[in-house]
C-alpha cells in the first residue's frame, strides 16, 4: 500500500487516457472503466491532444464523471501523459490507451498484483486482441540482440506458425519480472513515477514505455508483468490513418532511445534506418 494511503483505507488511483482522434474508441473504451475499479477510489482523466472529430465535445456531453484536459495541441503520448499525471495525486496511475476494452475486475486484479509487490514499481496485464490472440507485450530491453530475437519471433507469431502461438500463449500466462512492458496498460506508483521524472518527453509517440521501464530499473526497481489481469487491445486502429507518419514517429522515437540508452551505437542505427527506408527517411 503506498505512503498515501491510510492504513485501513484502498490506494487511490487516477486513470489517464490520451486522445487523439480516436473518438468511436474512446466511447467504447471508457464505459469499460468507469465503475470498474472498486474498491479503490478511482478518478478517470481524459488528455485530449486537439482531436478534430469532436471527443472533447463527446466526452463533455456523455462521460459528465471523466475530467477532461484539452492540451490545446498535439503535444505527443509522453507529455500529454504527464499532463495528466501532474493533474492528478492518486497513489497509483494507471496509463490507459482509448484502443483498449477492460473486462471487469481487471484493473482492481492489476492494483493488487502490484500492492503486493512492493519491489516494483510498475505493472501490466496480459494483452489479448480482439479475437483473443495474445500480445507480446513485454520482452528484452531494446537492444540490437534482443530487437532481433523480438522481430524474429513476432514474424513467426504473425504468420500464426503453430508451436510459437503456443509458445507465446505460453509466455503470456506466466508472471513475473520483466524488462518492460507495455505502456498500451501500464500501472505504475506514483513515487516511482515522479522519482524517474514522468515519461521522458522526447519520445513523442513509441518507446517511452520502454523508456520508463528501464529507467525505474535502474534505479533498483522492479518491472512485474501480472497476467491475472487481461485487457483487450483493439491495436492498429488509430495509427492505421496515417501509416507514413506512423513509421515516422517509430523513427524517431527508436533513434532517441539509442541517443539516450546506446549513445555509440546511435550512428549506426540512423545509418541503417536511411539504408533501409531511402534518402527520404
Amino acid at each position: 500500500m503506498s505512503e498515501h494511503a491510510s492504513p485501513l483505507a484502498p490506494p487511490t488511483l487516477a486513470v489517464v487516457i490520451v486522445s487523439y482522434n480516436v473518438r468511436e474508441d474512446l466511447a467504447a473504451c471508457l464505459p469499460t472503466v468507469l465503475g470498474h475499479t472498486a474498491p479503490f477510489p478511482t478518478e478517470v482523466i481524459v488528455v485530449d491532444n486537439q482531436s478534430s472529430d469532436g471527443t472533447p465535445e463527446m466526452v463533455r456531453a456523455e462521460w459528465p464523471d471523466v475530467r477532461l484536459i484539452e492540451a490545446g495541441g498535439n503535444l505527443g503520448f509522453a507529455r500529454a501523459n504527464n499532463l495528466g499525471i501532474r493533474a492528478s495525486s492518486s497513489d497509483y496511475v494507471l496509463l490507459l490507451n482509448p484502443d483498449t476494452l477492460v473486462p471487469p475486475g481487471a484493473i482492481p486484479s492489476l492494483v493488487r498484483a502490484l500492492a503486493t509487490h512492493p519491489e516494483a514499481a510498475i505493472a501490466g496485464p496480459r494483452i489479448v486482441d480482439e479475437r483473443g490472440f495474445p500480445e507480446l507485450s513485454f520482452g528484452p530491453m531494446l537492444h540490437p540482440v534482443g530487437e532481433l530475437w523480438q522481430k524474429a519471433v513476432l514474424s513467426l507469431y504473425v504468420r500464426r506458425v503453430r508451436w510459437v502461438v503456443r509458445r507465446v500463449d505460453l509466455w503470456t500466462r506466466e508472471g513475473g519480472p520483466r524488462a518492460w512492458v507495455s505502456g498500451a496498460c501500464l500501472l505504475a506508483r506514483r513515487s516511482d513515477l515522479e522519482e524517474a521524472g514522468l515519461l521522458d518527453e522526447r519520445f513523442f509517440l513509441y518507446t517511452e514505455d520502454v523508456d520508463l521501464c528501464a529507467t525505474v530499473r535502474r534505479r533498483g526497481r522492479a518491472v512485474l508483468f501480472a497476467p491475472q489481469a487481461q485487457i483487450v487491445h483493439r491495436r492498429g486502429r488509430a495509427g492505421a490513418a496515417d501509416p507514413a507518419r506512423t513509421l515516422a514517429y517509430r523513427r524517431q522515437s527508436h533513434v532517441a532511445f539509442y541517443e539516450k540508452h546506446y549513445p555509440r551505437l546511435a550512428p549506426l542505427l540512423r545509418w541503417w534506418i536511411r539504408l533501409r527506408d531511402g534518402p527520404r527517411s
